[in-house]
């Protein structure tokens, strides 16, 4: 693979010096607050300057990986080796066009419904509180509280691996539980089309500060975490089946089980991603004894060659 420097003028024509960072920590990349170095990281002005970066590394055959907010991402303690291309940054644009939000990627979950209630645009309430970008919750098919992002999402147009932007619509996305297509293919999400429908914004103001509320009582807002750990097992809460094998507030170094919520593993600020990982595979083989439940890691693993599921 190509050295920094060599990354670095590999995109010089494309980017200014203070875009491209070497040697970055993907510990402040994440919310968990865990992970080594980053070779490169270039954080693009906009969808154009997004396309030409990637296609400029794919077309120099540079490994690359988009990172929104990190908020359900677990990055190696060693790092990754390859370029992190940022859109949590820039690619915020937000507009409507009648009861239809055109949201680009990078912009927040929480920062999209904010503003479409405050036009009067309900349908994202239940996205208030979940901390990544749309990217990231288009990939995932994020949700809380009953609904999801398949509820809502009506076409996303994504960059494929020729730098062409193809156009998916709902169905072609193949959203399920915590699924979309974008996981077995590497498309970057560049903006998607929002279904919402006119309410008054006091009305929505409202649902969402009861679900702030109900956050705050259930969850360990304050910690540093990846969100939930695991996906909901079926006919069970995973949460609950953590509690019931008695290891809520277990540790493992600095990674420990939150004593507010079993279903979310913290890092109470002196852990490191190994430590994070060993707790929960120690919670996945504890919960299968104790209840013959197999838990699934809800988190993405970011390692030295690239972003996968954790196993």
């Amino acid at each position: 693979m190509m050295r920094e420097d060599e990354i670095v003028r590999l995109l010089s024509d494309l980017t200014t010096p203070e875009q491209v960072q070497t040697a970055v920590p993907l510990s402040g990349m994440t919310t968990m607050h865990v992970g080594g170095p980053a070779d490169v990281v270039v954080t693009p002005y906009g969808l154009e300057e997004t396309k030409k970066v990637i296609g400029r590394l794919i077309e120099e055959d540079v490994p690359w990986v988009v990172l929104g907010r990190g908020s359900n991402v677990l990055a190696s303690d060693i790092g990754y080796d390859g370029v992190v291309v940022r859109i949590a940054e820039n690619l915020q644009n937000l507009r409507m066009e009648g009861n239809t939000l055109i949201a680009q990627a990078g912009a927040t979950l929480t920062s999209i419904a904010r503003w479409a209630g405050a036009k009067g645009f309900a349908g994202m309430e239940f996205a208030s509180g979940i901390p990544g970008t749309l990217g990231g919750g288009i990939y995932m098919n994020a949700g809380a509280y009953g609904g999801e992002m398949k509820d809502i999402v009506t076409k996303v147009r994504v960059l494929d691996m020729t730098g062409q932007v193809i156009e998916l619509s709902n169905e072609e996305m193949q959203f399920g539980y915590r699924y979309s297509i974008l996981q077995k293919k590497t498309w970057v999400v560049l903006e998607a089309e929002l279904q919402l429908t006119k309410d008054d914004p006091e009305a929505i103001k409202a649902r969402m500060k009861e679900l702030a509320r109900k956050r705050r009582e259930k969850q360990p807002l304050d910690e540093y975490s990846s969100g939930s750990t695991f996906k909901r097992p079926e006919g069970h809460f995973a949460g609950a089946l953590i509690e019931q094998a008695g290891l809520k507030g277990y540790a493992v170094g600095g990674a420990k089980v939150s004593e507010k919520h079993a279903g979310f593993v913290i890092n109470t600020g002196e852990a490191n991603c190994r430590e994070v990982v060993e707790l929960i595979h120690q919670i996945m083989v504890k919960v299968k004894e104790t209840s013959g439940v197999e838990l699934e890691p809800e988190v993405r693993y970011l390692a030295p060659g690239g972003l996968d599921v954790l196993r």
